[in-house]
């Protein structure tokens, strides 16, 4: 059998899985002097991080932008990428939703929100009783349940239900409050009321020394040649300190010995170390491990990922009526659409259309409606057409179109979430030596994962 590691003939860290959180926590233990071994399935690193270029047009195929926090401003700062970053456009601070047939701007301030069409008088008469709910006492809540309970049915189902759509492609109604919104669980816990736990935390913030610049502070951000250049750089960096990063390397089978881990692909390929971290998706994991120990696969089989897919059209500037001045449009369940929302991309950042064109991404499937994501490309495109054309006054047939499929795309964190998570944790206290981590807890975010990477990454570095 052909020996994988090029350095020794045993690694102190093998990282499986070129994403977000894999390549954050190898570049970390590469850092730290580790001889550590990314290995990726794919031709490329970046997982769900993928930029498509055509032509003048641009696409993202997973997520398509960053919010800076202070852990990514580090980040982007260490590695001599905040020149390269690209601040998204002040008109994409606006977010319209869908109400009746015509996309509604959200508030955007609180005195600007009183009037506000999607929140109406049925809204306000809830809101306003917000801060004399009683805290909830139970275990556990749908983000429905909890949304509803302290804000009311409207708020619900014209806010709340599209921002789901938008953030997981998810069922208000089956994701869990507690490990989908911690935050807002966790203020109504401190403070009793959501409204009261707000201004008290943003009094705070405008108070206390920001560890971010002024001019980063909340931005979106992507990179003038998309968000995949994140991704090469994390890559660089490994490399430049001493890390292997090997790509085409599906990985068939692992193997626990006495004193490390035995990995190895499809060519044969056998890959020797003394921690091994798979950051890989849950069903992946649990292709992995099943023949180790059913207790670790269990409840991660658990997790459900619906299809999403991401359709992009492309249109003469003129042939779409709306102003596009905005970050997009979410499209509520209520609506009866198929398609989830659709970002105005590019408004967002400049450089992902060419002159006098302009770029819309849509998403469809999802939770609710898996089967929306079904179909050939050109009727996704039909359905998406359909959606939008009102929407947005769209005239014209699109000239440039692209359909990209993710069978499995958003983890959701569902009723009994933060259960699984629990029962996986003690299964994995028995393996030593094994880490799993991954979008499908802590967070979905790419920022999550690049943090929840550098964090194992440094906890593996300390520990020998």
């Amino acid at each position: 059998m052909e020996e994988g590691s090029v350095k020794g003939d045993i690694h102190d860290v093998v990282v499986v899985g070129g994403g977000a959180t894999g390549l954050a926590c190898a570049r970390v233990l590469a850092k730290g002097g580790k001889r550590v071994a990314l290995l990726e399935r794919e031709s490329r690193v970046g997982g769900n991080i993928s930029t498509r270029c055509d032509g003048g047009w641009q696409t993202e195929i997973g997520p398509n932008t960053l919010i800076m926090k202070p852990p990514l401003y580090r980040l982007l700062e260490e590695m001599d990428l905040l020149g390269e970053a690209q601040s998204a456009n002040p008109d994409a601070q606006k977010r319209f939703v869908a109400m009746d047939g015509a996309p509604v701007a959200l508030p955007t301030h609180p005195l600007r929100s009183l009037n506000n069409a999607l929140i109406g008088r049925e809204g306000w008469s809830q809101i306003v009783r917000e801060p004399f709910v009683k805290k909830s006492r139970g275990a556990e809540e749908s983000l429905a349940g909890f949304v509803e309970r302290r804000l009311g049915r409207r708020v619900l189902e014209r806010m709340v239900d599209p921002f789901v759509s938008g953030v997981y492609a998810g069922d208000p109604q089956r994701l869990s409050a507690q490990a989908a919104m911690p935050r807002l669980v966790a203020i109504e816990q401190e403070y009793g009321s959501l409204i009261r736990g707000g201004l008290t935390k943003l009094w705070q913030s405008r108070s206390a020394p920001s560890e971010l610049p002024a001019e980063w502070r909340g931005k979106l951000v992507s990179f003038p040649t998309g968000l995949e250049r994140l991704a090469e750089r994390l890559g660089e960096e490994i490399k430049t300190h001493g890390g292997e990063i090997i790509c085409d390397c599906d990985i068939v089978s692992l193997e626990k010995t006495e004193d490390h881990w035995q990995v190895t692909d499809s060519t044969g390929r056998c890959f020797r170390t003394r921690e091994l971290v798979l950051a890989v998706s849950a069903p992946v994991v649990v292709t992995l491990l099943a023949p180790l120990d059913a207790s670790l696969t269990v409840p991660l089989e658990e997790i459900a990922y619906p299809p999403v897919n991401a359709v992009a059209l492309g249109f003469r500037r003129e042939d779409v009526t709306h102003a596009l001045d905005g970050f997009g449009v979410l499209i509520p369940s209520i609506e009866k659409r198929r398609t989830l929302g659709a970002l105005f991309s590019s408004t967002i950042f400049e450089g992902r259309a060419p002159d006098g064109h302009c770029l819309i991404n849509a998403f469809i499937g999802g939770r609710r409606q898996p089967e929306a994501a079904e179909g050939s490309d050109a009727e996704q495109v039909r359905q998406v057409l359909y959606d939008l054309r009102d929407l947005l006054g769209i005239r014209g047939d699109p000239v440039w179109q692209q359909v990209s499929r993710w069978p499995r795309a958003i983890p959701q964190y569902e009723l009994g979430h933060l259960d699984r998570i629990k029962r996986l944790d003690a299964a994995l206290a028995r393996h030593e030596g094994l880490s799993l981590v991954g979008n499908w807890r802590d967070g979905i975010a790419v920022g999550d994962c690049l943090e929840n990477g550098r964090k194992l990454g440094e906890r593996l570095a300390a520990e020998g």
